[in-house]
């Protein structure tokens, strides 16, 4: 009775634009709706174009197709491809910039994996450099310095959880975008706190050295979203803001070292241990950047976005169990308080480069 009432009900997702070659373009949707989509036509800036498609022009719920069109695009010209269903319901993708995509070869992948070091691993390995200093200091200040930990933390975890909800818009219904934001936020602090309860059972401390670790696992998993972010802008052409987006994250990264190491004041870590720990902050830069590059999926990057958001929640909780076992005077302390709100101010200002 309803069926035949209502008009069905279709949601077609542009999920990803790419341009292989000149004079071609691929263009992979994704059924996100309740029901069956049958794809009738396809318009590229506003003319009828002939296509081909790797399967049925009708696609199941969650079902996706890449569509080849033999289209004459301009280099550093915007383009918009609208696909046009059976019931006359349009769903549109854009390409900001049109530019001929990077492939998968030896090229592009060490191309890719520089800006990665450039943005993530160098600058994560420059603020390890603090450990000296945090060393040497008294007491209070190293109170000072957890504490600036915490707002950098505070900071990295609530921009995380922005981007997270900003990319989950661009997921396909059926995938649920702010159901995967969840499940990334409140999933990954229980994932790490069972660890740590593992850890506790086996009697094993959680050691200002484990506190550093999770430290840069957080860091880590919020960086792989930086690098999403720079492969992405290179890939679609926006290179401007691909290196302004190296640049700012080279700054806005550097800071981040610092967090790692604070814990680490009244402890004498191996240089293979600080290696081990800016290769688990940074590299996943590396990662991201290839990702975004060569396979980006608005799914995927929500999913990583919300891990990085959770895990953060979850470093920020175990420092401050740290903090409160060792340190003498409470996080609302002048100078603890100053240092919490030092750490997302030094976060903003930083931030301020990395153009939105």
């Amino acid at each position: 009775v309803f069926r035949q009432a209502f008009p069905p009900v279709e949601a077609l997702t542009v999920e990803r634009i790419r341009l292989p070659q000149a004079g071609v373009m691929e263009v992979r949707v994704v059924n996100g709706g309740p029901e069956a989509v049958t794809i009738a036509q396809v318009m590229v800036d506003d003319a009828n174009w002939v296509h081909s498609l790797d399967g049925s022009r009708m696609l199941e719920r969650l079902d996706a197709r890449t569509l080849t069109i033999p289209y004459p695009w301009v280099e550093g010209e915007p383009h918009t491809v609208a696909l046009v269903t059976s019931t006359g319901l349009t769903f549109t993708g854009e390409i900001p910039v049109a530019t001929l995509s990077p492939p998968v070869d030896a090229r592009y992948l060490s191309t890719f994996a520089l800006l990665g070091i450039y943005a993530g691993v160098i600058p994560v390995f420059i603020g390890l450099l603090w450990l000296p200093f945090v060393r040497a200091v008294e007491r209070r200040w190293i109170d000072f310095f957890l504490s600036l930990t915490i707002g950098l933390l505070v900071f990295l975890g609530v921009d995380a959880l922005a981007e997270a909800f900003e990319t989950a818009a661009l997921v396909p219904g059926a995938y649920q975008g702010t159901a995967l934001v969840l499940l990334g936020v409140v999933g990954t602090p229980i994932a790490i706190a069972a660890l740590g309860h593992w850890r506790a059972r086996r009697r094993e401390s959680r050691s200002p050295l484990y506190v550093a670790g999770l430290i840069a696992l957080g860091i880590g998993l919020h960086n792989l979203g930086e690098g999403l972010a720079i492969g992405t802008s290179y890939a679609t052409g926006e290179i401007a803001l691909g290196t302004f987006l190296v640049i700012g994250f080279l700054l806005h990264n550097t800071t981040e070292g610092l967090g790692i190491v604070a814990p680490l004041a009244d402890e004498r870590p191996s240089l293979r241990t600080l290696m081990l720990l800016g290769a688990v902050a940074g590299l996943p830069t590396v990662l991201g950047a290839w990702l975004g590059a060569f396979t980006y999926s608005p799914v995927w990057t929500t999913l990583f976005f919300a891990v990085g958001a959770g895990a953060i929640v979850q470093v920020v909780y175990e420092i401050w169990r740290l903090f409160a076992r060792r340190s003498s005077e409470p996080l609302t302390a002048p100078l603890n308080a100053a240092g919490l709100l030092a750490g997302m101010a030094i976060m903003y200002a930083t931030g301020v480069l990395v153009p939105a």
